[in-house]
This record gives C-alpha cells, sequence and structure tokens, in this order.
C-alpha cells in the first residue's frame, strides 16, 4: 500500500529487524502504515499524526541509533500542494527552533511520495562549521517529506483527480537534540539519571 512491492529495490534502504521464528514478523522501519489504515478508514479531508517506536538496522553513532520514535503527519484534502506542506514545515521549525535557525529542503526519494525531500536545519553544536555530530557538514537532517503518491492513493480508494495530500514523518530524538544541543542520540537510550534530570 505504500507504492513498495516486494521485488522493489526501495526496500533495501528499509533494512530493519526481523523476528526469529515468527515468519514475516518484521520490526516496523517506519510509522507510514499507520497513514495507510487512517486512508482506509476515512474519507477527505483526513489530518492525521501518527507517533511510533521504530526500527532500523544502522551502525549506531552520535546521530543515529537502531530505534527511535518517530512522527508521521498527514494531510488530504482537495488542492493540497507542496507550498502548503512547505509552509506548515517551515511554520513549524519557526516555532520549534525559533526564527534563527537556517533550513534547508534537499530533494530526496521515498516510494511513498513524489515529489519528495528532506528537511536539514543549521547543526546547533557548531552552527553549521562541522563536527561529528553533523558528520562535519555543517546540518542535520530532521524530517523527510513529500507529496502522497498517486499509486499510494489509487492503493487506498482515493481519487487523485480529485485529491492530494502531503505527508512527513521525523524523529523525536533528532529534534530534541537540536532543541537542547545534545550532541549525542545514545544519551537518551542509556537511562544515565544524571543525563535525565536535566529534563
Amino acid at each position: 500500500m505504500l507504492n513498495v512491492p516486494k521485488d522493489h529495490p526501495a526496500r533495501d534502504v528499509q533494512d530493519t529487524f526481523y523476528v526469529k521464528n515468527l515468519a514475516g514478523v518484521v520490526l516496523r522501519s517506519q510509522t507510514s502504515g499507520a497513514q495507510i489504515h487512517v486512508m482506509e478508514d476515512r474519507k477527505p479531508p483526513i489530518k492525521v499524526i501518527a507517533p511510533g517506536r521504530v526500527y532500523r538496522n544502522e551502525n549506531i553513532n552520535a546521530r543515529k541509533n537502531n530505534f527511535f520514535h518517530q512522527i508521521e503527519g498527514l494531510y488530504v484534502d482537495k488542492g493540497i500542494t507542496f507550498g502548503d506542506l512547505k509552509g506548515v514545515l517551515n511554520e513549524f521549525i519557526r516555532l520549534y527552533f525559533g526564527a534563527s535557525r537556517p533550513t534547508r529542503f534537499r530533494s530526496s526519494f521515498f516510494p511513498f511520495t513524489e515529489p519528495s525531500a528532506e528537511v536539514d536545519v543549521q547543526c546547533i553544536m557548531c552552527q553549521g562549521k562541522g563536527c561529528r555530530t553533523c558528520s562535519g557538514t555543517g546540518w542535520l537532517e530532521v524530517l523527510g517529506c513529500g507529496m502522497v503518491d498517486v499509486n499510494v492513493l489509487k492503493g487506498v480508494g482515493i481519487d487523485p483527480d480529485v485529491y492530494t495530500g502531503f505527508a512527513f514523518g521525523m524523529g523525536v530524538e533528532r529534534l530534541a537534540m537540536l532543541k537542547y544541543a545534545v550532541d549525542d542520540i545514545r544519551l537518551f537510550f542509556n537511562n544515565d539519571k544524571r543525563f535525565l534530570d536535566q529534563f
């Protein structure tokens, strides 16, 4: 339903963890499935936020963990454009980080949105100069987004000639890292009381 057939190469980048001795059971790599369930059960206009824990086969480092918490959003209605998506996300970023935090939209690929983009926020640790947290780039990705793919709308019985929509997904811990200048994502999962007591 997310426009990723079983033989599609896009599945390679969504490598995750499988449950031993339970054929076909896999830990979800994104919360996008919740959006599908909502679109199957409701008619537009649809506005939904879907939070949840997700798992990725990642090399653990200062900015990546093999599990984290994700929040996804979906808006489907008549006349929704990429401009609407940019407006919503820019306003969220302004309110969350403050107007002084530079951002950028980069084109990307997600099988369930087209066009797709990733949104980066200037690294708060180095102010864009480059450090270990941002891998020397000066930027940290905070979310992926895009217009809901026509095939996804068709798959859930929504007429793409009448309705359009956008979707986005962001990691809660990555947002907290940038907001509170935490330089290592692993600190959120290590259960160190000295770190947790700061919040």
